[in-house]
């Protein structure tokens, strides 16, 4: 059972939304009392204001987080032992409130017998560093242009700055993480990419060594990696950590590999929400692709989440990093966030 005091009052209190399950069962309807009183959503639960009695606050509340946690035990028995990858980047790494909660769903998921392992980028994070050294920032199909001195403070960034501040965090939610690069122990070695001319130091995955996963994850850690390797000759790549996350989780064997973006997930219509497209196969993907409905920065995404899937692992999913908890929403509801990608 789930401790009522959170445990660092630092990061807010985790409150999932209302869980959809494969044995889903009616909930008898709850009236909360003053402040509170509930109004249900199509995925999730809404408060607003009440007037009951302040007596039944206690009893109900509990009974709330009882309803939810059984509602939960179905997903909990689907992927409990099994890998998650998540690739963590975008404005969920920029807001603080963002940052909280995708903690603590890691968190959470770890606590409930999941596997997560978090590759991260950090281009806000890269981009103000090299705008204060001087170096303007520049980008081609969504892939950073990475010279020897870009490359340089990437490494500084990603490996020595924010991996080291998400370990940190996940630590104080009360896991426990071990921050890692594309260096350690062989974990992935890199290759130059096929447009080494135009993009410098952006590489590719050539090999992915995953013991040293496994033994963490078998132990209960969290593994928290920076989309940073080298070479067999030592030269460092930037790798693009959408990519890194697909390989690994290909790797892994991993059940799921989750995306946390900038935008609802894969639209049917640019600049279009409404459009979002909730489940897609790859033949569909590449059919998108080719009528210029998925391009820019969302090509490297999909392309990472079709190799995944024709290397194993069985979903791939983009999903909306602004949206709070969304992680939880994609693994712990049938209707899920953003779009998955099958096979």
């Amino acid at each position: 059972m789930l401790a009522a005091k959170n445990p660092n009052p630092t990061l807010p209190r985790l409150s999932p939304p209302l869980l959809r399950g494969p044995s889903r069962r009616s909930l008898r309807p709850l009236t909360f009392p003053s402040p509170l009183k509930t109004r249900r959503g199509p995925s999730s639960l809404v408060v607003t204001n009440s007037s009951s009695s302040a007596a039944a606050e206690p009893r109900l509340q509990g009974q709330f987080r009882v309803d939810v946690l059984s509602e939960s035990l179905p997903f909990i028995q689907k992927f409990r032992g099994k890998t998650i990858v998540v690739k963590y980047g975008g404005a969920a790494m920029k807001s603080e409130h963002l940052r909280a909660s995708v903690v603590n769903d890691l968190v959470l998921l770890s606590c409930v017998g999941l596997r997560p392992v978090l590759v991260h980028g950090g281009g806000p994070e890269i981009n103000s560093m090299l705008t204060l050294l001087g170096i303007r920032p520049e980008f081609i199909d969504g892939l950073r242009v990475t010279d020897a001195a870009t490359m340089e403070v990437v490494s500084m960034v990603l490996v020595g700055s924010v991996n080291k501040d998400l370990v940190s965090l996940i630590s104080q939610a009360g896991a426990t993480a071990v921050g890692l690069s594309g260096l350690d122990g062989g974990l992935f070695t890199a290759r130059p990419g096929p447009d080494a001319a135009r993009l410098g130091f952006v590489g590719e995955v050539a090999r992915v060594e995953p013991s040293v996963l496994r033994h963490l994850t078998d132990q209960g850690f969290i593994p928290v990696i920076a989309s940073v390797s080298m070479d067999e000759k030592g030269q460092k790549y930037n790798i693009n950590a959408d990519t890194a996350a697909g390989e690994l989780a290909a790797a892994l064997g991993a059940e799921k590999l989750i995306l946390l973006t900038d935008v609802p997930g894969i639209l049917g219509q640019r600049d279009d929400p409404g459009s979002l497209v909730k489940e897609i196969d790859i033949k569909g993907v590449k059919r998108m692709v080719d009528e210029g409905k998925i391009a820019g920065g969302m090509i490297p995404k999909v392309n990472c989440c079709v190799r995944s899937l024709a290397q194993g692992v069985r979903t791939a999913s983009i999903i909306d990093g602004r949206v709070p908890h969304s992680l939880l929403l994609e693994i712990m509801t049938d209707e899920g966030t953003g779009t998955m990608i099958t096979g």
